[in-house]
Formats: C-alpha cells, sequence, structure tokens
C-alpha cells in the first residue's frame, strides 16, 4: 500500500497544497453534511477556511439551515473530492463555534460586497424574487456607506474536530486505497485499511 499516514494532517496540507495547484476552481470546496431534528440528513457545499490539528473551519449565517443544524445536534462530517488528483478525503466529528475573535478577524478578510452579501442574506429562507435580494444589498451598501462594516452577529464560523479521518486514493480496476485513522483520547491515532 503506497498510502501511508503518520499524522492525518500533515498528510492532509500536503493534499490540499497539490490540489490547490491542480484543480481548476475551489481547491477548499467541501461538501457539509449535517442532520435535521427529524433525522434527516442534508449535504452542501461549503469552503474550508482554515485548519489545523483542532479541526477544520468554515463560515455561515447562524440562522440557515446547516448553522441551525449544527447548533441543535453538534455532529458533522465532510467530504473533500479533488477529481483532478484522484483523491478524497472524508472527516467525522463534533462541532463547536470558533472564537469572536476568529470570526471578527475572518469576517474583516473578506471582500467588502461579501461582507455587505452577509447582511443582506436572510440565508434559507424564501425569498419573492431576486430583486429583493438585491434592494437587500443596496439597503445594506447605503448604511455602512464607506465606513468599516462590522460581522453581524447572526454570522459566524464552526470547527470540526475530526474523531475519524479517511483518505481515500484512486487506483486502476477501481481497486482503490483507503486508510482510515480514528482519534484515540490520547491525542493519537489508530489506523485501519478497508477494502476499497
Amino acid at each position: 500500500m503506497s498510502l501511508i499516514v503518520e499524522n492525518p494532517f500533515s498528510t492532509f496540507a500536503e493534499w490540499l497544497q497539490e490540489a490547490s495547484a491542480k484543480e481548476p476552481n475551489d481547491p477548499t470546496a467541501m461538501a457539509l453534511a449535517t442532520v435535521g431534528e427529524d433525522g434527516m440528513p442534508s449535504v452542501r457545499m461549503v469552503l474550508l477556511k482554515d485548519f489545523d490539528e483542532q479541526g477544520f473551519v468554515f463560515y455561515t449565517n447562524l440562522g440557515s439551515q446547516k448553522g441551525r443544524e449544527l447548533a441543535a445536534n453538534g455532529k458533522a462530517a465532510l467530504c473533500f473530492h479533488w477529481k483532478s488528483l484522484q483523491r478524497q478525503v472524508r472527516v467525522q466529528g463534533h462541532v463547536t463555534p470558533v472564537s469572536e475573535e476568529e470570526a471578527d478577524a475572518y469576517f474583516k478578510s473578506r471582500a467588502r460586497d461579501s461582507r455587505i452579501g452577509a447582511w443582506a442574506s436572510v440565508q434559507s429562507t424564501p425569498m419573492e424574487g431576486r430583486w429583493e435580494l438585491e434592494k437587500r444589498v443596496a439597503q445594506y451598501a447605503l448604511k455602512f456607506g464607506i465606513g468599516e462594516i462590522p460581522r453581524p452577529d447572526f454570522w459566524s464560523g464552526f470547527r470540526i474536530a475530526p474523531e475519524r479521518i479517511e483518505f481515500w486514493k484512486a487506483h486502476t480496476f477501481r481497486l482503490h486505497e483507503r486508510l482510515v485513522l480514528t482519534a484515540r483520547a490520547d491525542g493519537g491515532w489508530d489506523r485501519q485499511v478497508l477494502y476499497p
């Protein structure tokens, strides 16, 4: 087996760096799966904004479907798929909010129009038409003028602390390599090779 992982975060960093060089669009795109109160799963694409040994971070409107489901359930799964590299990484774990300082710093780094968009969008709720969103964007652009745009209290981030990480690498005849790492209480990882 050519897939050897000593530290899952180091391997992930290497794979992400390769994806950043080869993927034509959004190498940080990841499918985020959450579960509603009724047990129904829901998945959507979001962008990874940071990661370290504490977990994988993304940001959203806290009133969105994913925001509500993460706050209620506290568990999620991620899947990165880099087609050009024929690799994927799956993550499962517990979710915690990022700190106010982290959220403020990331929000401030966003493009001005994206910050206005965060204020204008009542994410995941019905709207009459596109004009309604455009009107709200214009209202907030006027409200903030050329001044600073503060982070809305309904917009922040989540960190998914992995309890299970799977590295998948394609091979011919669909005889792929799969390696699962499961977190131990002592901070180490148990490793298990899976059939493709």
